[in-house]
Order: C-alpha cells, then sequence, then structure tokens
C-alpha cells in the first residue's frame, strides 16, 4: 500500500515542500492530498504537479498517513480542534506553524499523539531550505528519519531539542532578511564605484552564494576561510577592518539575539 502525506495549506512554503517531495520520488504525486480555503492555488498545483485535491479537510485527515500543517499560526489551535476526531495515534503530525509548541499542539489534541514541529526558512523555494525538526516522544526512531527525509528533500535538516527553536530562528528562520540585506550593501558598493546595478546584483549574490558553499562543502572553520583571501596589507584586510569599526560582528549577533527573543515572546 503506498504511503500518503497530507498538506493543510499550500501558499509558497507549503508549495516548496510538495515540490520537494514529487523531486525527490518521495511520494507520488497522486499520493500527496492537498486542501486550502483558496481554491484557485489547488487548482494551479493539481494542474502542474498532479496532486490530489480534497474540499473537504476531513476527508484529508481520512486519507493521509502523514499530516503537514502548513498553516498560520492563529489558524492551527482551531483546525486542530476541528480535526481532532479524525486524527488517529497512527499518523505522523507535523507543524511548521512558528511559534506554536508542542505543548501547544498536544494541549489540543493528546500527548498520546505522534507530532513533530519543524521551523523550515524561505530558501526551501528554490530547494535550498534549512530545517529544524522537533520531535515529541512518540515519534520512532525510524519515523524520525522519515521525517528528516521529507524535510531534506529541499534543502537540508537536522534535529534539535524544542529549547533550541528560538536560536534557529535568529540564525536561520530570520536570517535570510539579514543576507538578503548584505547583498543589497555589497551591490550598493559596486554601484557606488560605477557598476551597473543589476550587474552589481549578481556579482553579490554569487558571491555570497560560493562562499556559503566553500563553508558547507570544505568543512573549514569561517574564519580559516576568511584568513585564506586576507593577504597581509592587502584590499580584503582594509575591508574587513572597516567592518570591525562599524561593530559588523556585534550587529549580527545582535539581530540573531533580537530574532530569538521576540519569538520566545512569541510563543
Amino acid at each position: 500500500m503506498a504511503k500518503t502525506i497530507g498538506f493543510y495549506g499550500t501558499g509558497n512554503m507549503g508549495r516548496a515542500m510538495i515540490q520537494g517531495l514529487i523531486q525527490s520520488k518521495l511520494y507520488e504525486a497522486k499520493d500527496i492530498w492537498i486542501y486550502d480555503v483558496y481554491q484557485p492555488i489547488v487548482d494551479s498545483l493539481v494542474a502542474e504537479l498532479g496532486v490530489t485535491p480534497t474540499e473537504n479537510p476531513d476527508d484529508l485527515a481520512k486519507n493521509s498517513d502523514t499530516i503537514i500543517f502548513a498553516v498560520k499560526p492563529y489558524v492551527l489551535p482551531n483546525l486542530l480542534k476541528e480535526l481532532a476526531p479524525k486524527l488517529t495515534k497512527e499518523q505522523i503530525l507535523i507543524s511548521v506553524a512558528a511559534g506554536v509548541t508542542l505543548a501547544t499542539i498536544e494541549g489540543v489534541l493528546s500527548t498520546g499523539h505522534k507530532i513533530v514541529r519543524v521551523m523550515p526558512n524561505t530558501p526551501a523555494l528554490v530547494g535550498e531550505g534549512m530545517s529544524a525538526v522537533v520531535y515529541n516522544q512518540n515519534i520512532s526512531e525510524e519515523e524520525q528519519q522519515a521525517v528528516l527525509e521529507i524535510f531534506s528533500s529541499f534543502g537540508k535538516a537536522q534535529a534539535v531539542s524544542e529549547n533550541l527553536i528560538d536560536a534557529v530562528v535568529g540564525v536561520s528562520g530570520s536570517a535570510p532578511a539579514y543576507v538578503y540585506m548584505f547583498i543589497e550593501a555589497l551591490a550598493d558598493g559596486a554601484v557606488l564605484e560605477g557598476m551597473p546595478r543589476q550587474q552589481a546584483y549578481e556579482f553579490a549574490a554569487q558571491t555570497v552564494l560560493g562562499s556559503a558553499k566553500m563553508v558547507l562543502e570544505t568543512n573549514q572553520h569561517p574564519g580559516a576561510l576568511k584568513d585564506m583571501v586576507t593577504s597581509p596589507g592587502g584590499t580584503t584586510i582594509a575591508a574587513v577592518k572597516t567592518l570591525e569599526d562599524h561593530g559588523f560582528r556585534s550587529a549580527v549577533m545582535n539581530a540573531v539575539h533580537a530574532a530569538a527573543e521576540r519569538n520566545k515572546r512569541l510563543s
């Protein structure tokens, strides 16, 4: 019997996950059930990917071995209350709703349900997401690996303890915004030096992409990679000094801390 997975919510993140599952061949398109209150999104996904739609949320719950709740945080508790009679303790229930804790979900359902909390980020839209995964006590080791496979289909995924979710928000969930600001600033600097705007964006973005790949693929400390570029008395060390003079590292650390603190309050 084919394994099935259902999605409540098919916005940008839901679409990214569905595309990843199909491209990685983890699931057949027909075995992916989708429900969304906005029918044009459902129609688009059915036409493009061949997934199975339903207009009845109860049907999705009854036909899915694994369910992903890709809805807004304020929607999730009421949705779970409505679906509770249809959700079994054999199903794996995965929430990607920011700020909604395992305890909150268990409070709506029960401590006997198999519940997973995941914090993905928007680069999932281009297959380069980073997802933090938290399991409750009912998820077996085999099921944990299955969940990691799902979220690795559109990037990378790692299991973390729930008390690290605030740090994850700061370093991964919110961090794409900091990186985009850095790319924009790099490009502005190049434009100041006479480079055309679109060309400056491409140089800046590719440099950030390549640098990140160096960290991931060489497994060298970022400081060591920085030292490789930083010649004595050269252009790079002059730029690094300017960044340090203006509190570059401290500003980034404070940004991560601010995002983490805000997530604590929202949770």
